[in-house]
């Protein structure tokens, strides 16, 4: 959706407080995959997190980071991942619930051309 549509639409990932640190509540699944990133205590520790983030899944969106106060998260309830569409305007056009089970990227984009009027 991103390489179709990001010359009419702005695309921005938001790396927010980690779901599954070292140190809280880790999965099998990141240890296998060698996803061990602890509780991050400074804004740099988040950053230098959202660059292995984006080099792993190899992201191609820009990347904004939530302050320390988890400012974005609480706003938009993006724990553990979310997908929004806001449009021009500020207001919420799209809301998908909690991923990565709710994801539905079909009914994201038709909401986006709707937006867009296409």
């Amino acid at each position: 959706m991103y390489a179709k549509y990001k010359d009419k639409a702005d695309f921005r990932v938001v790396y927010i407080r980690e779901a599954h640190p070292t140190d809280g509540w880790q999965v099998r699944a990141n240890e296998r995959d060698g996803v061990l990133v602890k509780n991050h205590e400074s804004e740099e520790e988040r950053a230098k997190a959202a660059g292995a983030c984006a080099a792993g899944l190899k992201l191609s969106m820009p990347i904004l980071i939530d302050d320390m106060n988890d400012t974005v998260e609480k706003a938009y309830q993006g724990w553990p991942d979310r997908i929004y569409i806001v449009g021009a305007d500020g207001k919420i056009a799209y809301k998908g619930a909690r991923g990565p089970s709710g994801f539905k990227p079909k009914e994201a984009k038709e909401a986006l051309k709707k937006l867009l009027g296409m």
